[in-house]
């Protein structure tokens, strides 16, 4: 069903069984994959690449133009992935260059005045909360939870499987499988709950990962001797792995960490 009270651009791209509420607004150039629900007063803008089974809730902006003084006014994008859900007055920026864009994984949900900024991408099966702010060039992982008003600064990386606890401001890079909370931001333990729950992850995998964060957080040595002897001390094992890659990726610097133990 698309109401003939919504506006909806000719070059515009709908899908099939595609529902438009009356008084939304599709902008040209715009690509709405099948199954997509836009609900009344939901503006979708130029550049916008939606997937399939989507549902865009009251008052959200998806592709609003970059708040971002670099931006020129070039054509940029925004690309959304399949069975997204946009709550009420999410904004979603488009990119500031050409290349690249904003991008929303598939199976992430964005609950109400939620905002990502330009170029920020998010991977699949995210949950972002509440008044949750994400600035630009953010990169966050697979199965991560933003709970309701955590506030994440520009050029930020967060891992997959962390949970942020509300409130939360993130100023730097936040390594996967882990909880963090308060403020100024602190290791709160290992997101074990959910790994098992909805990663069904084993007690022993588990039990490593949570040696791990000993390591680095627990023992008051520098991060990069806590790296040394995670590889001693730690089984080998995907996890392992991949919370020493993301560490090294980021030049040994993760959040909660004292200054004087980052290398």
């Amino acid at each position: 069903m698309i109401s003939d009270k919504a506006h909806i651009d000719p070059s515009a791209k709908i899908g099939e069984n595609v529902t438009i509420h009356p008084f939304a607004f599709i902008d040209k150039d715009v690509e709405i994959g099948d199954n997509c629900v836009i609900m009344p007063f939901a503006s979708i803008i130029r550049g916008t690449r939606m997937g399939k089974t989507c549902k865009v809730f009251q008052g959200a902006i998806v592709g609003a133009d970059p708040q971002d003084f670099r931006w020129k006014g070039g054509f940029t994008y925004c690309y959304i992935g399949d069975d997204v859900v946009i709550r009420e007055n999410v904004i979603i920026n488009r990119g500031i260059e050409t290349e690249g864009g904003t991008r929303i994984g598939t199976g992430s949900f964005l609950m109400a005045n939620s905002h990502v900024g330009h170029d920020s991408h998010l991977k699949g099966s995210t949950v972002i909360g509440n008044n949750v702010s994400i600035a630009g060039d953010v990169e966050i992982g697979e199965c991560v939870i933003l709970s309701s008003s955590v506030v994440v600064h520009e050029n930020s990386k967060i891992g997959d499987w962390v949970l942020i606890k509300g409130g939360c401001r993130i100023t730097g890079n936040v390594p996967p499988f882990c909880i963090m909370a308060h403020n100024p931001t602190s290791y709160f333990g290992v997101n074990a709950y959910l790994l098992k729950k909805n990663g069904n992850m084993s007690e022993q995998r588990i039990d490593d990962i949570a040696k791990c964060y000993r390591h680095l957080y627990q023992t008051g040595t520098s991060v990069f001797n806590a790296l040394k002897r995670i590889e001693a001390d730690v089984d080998p094992s995907p996890e392992r792995q991949s919370i020493i890659d993301f560490i090294n990726g980021c030049n040994l610097r993760i959040v909660a960490i004292p200054k004087d133990l980052e290398q």
